[in-house]
């Protein structure tokens, strides 16, 4: 058997290259967003809904956000206990639960967190939708947790001086404070009649999200060090319910593969008889 030629060589190379960019290729855009994303696991068996101490959230992987003093606009603070979080969370087809972990060396009435949502197609900025320069004003979902009050406030602003809580309510929340750090539940169905008003969660796809954080300690004078605009605040980052398993990328993969080992195949037989 005579050896491969110099060119049947280069045409295997090249087509074993065609077909790993056609399996790997697509992935590259999906794995840049989940370096930066929560990512809620598909479960069944019930949501860890009220529990921030369930033995679930450990099947969650969890992702770390940076937080920063919010100096955006008045009343400003420079400095923050809160350093980062580490968000969880889980869905079960028809309600999501997002679990935020962070410490604080104090247990206090006015400690709070929140989760912050763009709403529709609007690019809004993460101080609350405020208009900025290239960057427009729209509707932000802002899910809202009290110690004190012990439960969510479903919210919503288009800007500075108009957050307000909505007509309805549609979001749980509950707290547990141990050892120097704070766990808090949040959850809501996927979807919900508000579309208007209310971040709408499509499995399978990245939506942005922002957090917030107070601490609810005083100072030497009885006020309180952090509340309103003085908290801890991230940018945007992701989010992504995952979708049901879906195999087809996997078929047209193959169907791919199988059609350029078939070019492959005809090609080298016609280049051996032309030896």
């Amino acid at each position: 058997m005579k050896p491969a030629s110099p060119m049947i060589k280069q045409i295997l190379r090249g087509g074993s290259a065609v077909i790993a960019s056609l399996i790997i290729g697509g992935a590259s855009l999906t794995f840049a967003q989940e370096s930066v994303a929560v990512r809620a696991s598909l479960v069944t068996g019930g949501l860890p809904l009220d529990d921030p101490n369930a033995a679930a959230w450990s099947s969650a992987s969890p992702a770390s956000f940076p937080m920063s003093p919010q100096v955006h606009w008045p009343n400003r603070i420079q400095e923050v206990t809160v350093k980062d979080v580490a968000v969880r969370a889980l869905h079960d087809g028809k309600q999501v639960a997002f679990l935020l972990e962070y410490a604080d060396p104090t247990q206090d009435p006015d400690d709070g967190a929140a989760l912050e949502f763009m709403v529709g197609d609007k690019k809004a900025h993460f101080a609350h939708g405020q208009p900025m320069l290239q960057v427009e004003g729209g509707p932000v979902n802002i899910w809202f947790w009290k110690n004190k009050v012990g439960k969510a406030v479903d919210m919503s602003a288009k800007g500075f001086g108009t957050l307000k809580p909505q007509t309805h309510q549609d979001v749980n929340a509950k707290g547990a404070y141990s050892n120097g750090t704070w766990k808090v539940v949040f959850s809501r169905n996927l979807s919900t009649d508000h579309p208007e008003e209310d971040v709408q969660m499509t499995p399978g796809q990245f939506i942005s999200i922002a957090f917030a954080v107070w601490d609810g300690r005083k100072d030497g004078a009885g006020e309180l060090v952090e509340k309103g605009s003085q908290k801890a605040v991230s940018s945007w980052w992701y989010f992504r319910a995952d979708a049901p398993p879906d195999y087809s990328s996997y078929m047209y993969a193959a169907v791919a593969a199988a059609l350029a080992l078939g070019f492959q195949f005809v090609l080298i037989r016609k280049l051996k008889k032309g030896q």
